[in-house]
């Protein structure tokens, strides 16, 4: 496979977990094992749209068992038999070299996946933001003899550009210490927040400034956390932020 891999350094790998659901999009290239009809053809993989079963390869990282997974997208772009050149959209977790098997299995002649590229994953998009070593190379040699930072800042983003599809909380200065420390969130505490937050949605807290201070999850919807006066409201999952960047505005209960 080739295509878009991010790679997260110091502080930023923090927050893999919550990337590694991040949804995905691939080029694919499938080959039939005979030549098929090609109405028929497009018809079976339409039908590959929406919720799916699939129970991951023998030789995948995780436990084989049946899950369910969602296809956002998939679209033949091109058929040159026996391959097939297909556009695919789809949640984190779908493995397309069974979605290759299976299309395979429901036009009765067997399919393999033949080569796969990954242009998107999350915000990452491949005309956007890839990169190639040599790039990051090229732009650290010019920061040690200039010391201009702008080509370095290009490839190298702020952990915060990851997080932007991610639901958002905004706290109070006053409020970042005792989140930095572990504390949870409470309504008292927020700004603003992302609309369409539910309960049990992942969320990321921020400053006013737009620093990332922790990931947690949501108590409430968003309509709770700015209705309700005093309740506690975000979980607080995954510290981000250095504890001693904002100074300390609470005090410790016995």
């Amino acid at each position: 496979m080739t295509g878009i891999l991010p790679i997260l350094l110091e502080n930023a790998r923090k927050v893999v977990n919550l990337l590694l659901t991040s949804s995905k999009e691939y080029i694919c290239i499938m080959r039939l094992h005979r030549k098929v009809d090609e109405d028929k053809l497009i018809e079976i993989v339409r039908e590959f749209r929406g919720q799916i079963y699939q129970i991951p390869p023998r030789k995948s990282a995780i436990k084989r068992r049946l899950r369910v997974r969602t296809i956002y997208q998939l679209n033949v772009l091109e058929i040159d038999m026996p391959f097939v050149l297909m556009h695919i959209e789809c949640e984190a977790g779908v493995y397309i070299r069974k979605l290759c098997y299976d299309i395979g299995e429901a036009l009765g002649c067997g399919a393999n996946m033949y080569k796969l590229r990954r242009i998107r994953s999350g915000v990452f998009k491949e005309d956007e933001t890839m990169v190639t070593l040599h790039d990051i190379r090229d732009a650290y040699e010019i920061y040690k003899e200039t010391g201009d930072e702008s080509l370095l800042r290009k490839v190298i983003r702020p952990m915060e550009y990851a997080l932007q599809e991610f639901h958002k909380v905004f706290i109070k200065d006053s409020a970042v210490s005792a989140i930095c420390h572990g504390a949870q969130l409470a309504t008292p505490g927020i700004v603003k927040v992302s609309k369409g937050i539910k309960q049990g949605d992942p969320v990321v807290i921020y400053t006013l400034k737009g620093e990332a201070v922790a990931i947690g999850e949501a108590l409430m919807s968003s309509e709770d956390m700015i209705k309700k006066r005093r309740a506690t409201c975000v979980k607080t999952i995954r510290v981000l932020m250095d504890k001693s960047l904002y100074p300390k505005m609470w005090k410790r209960t016995h």
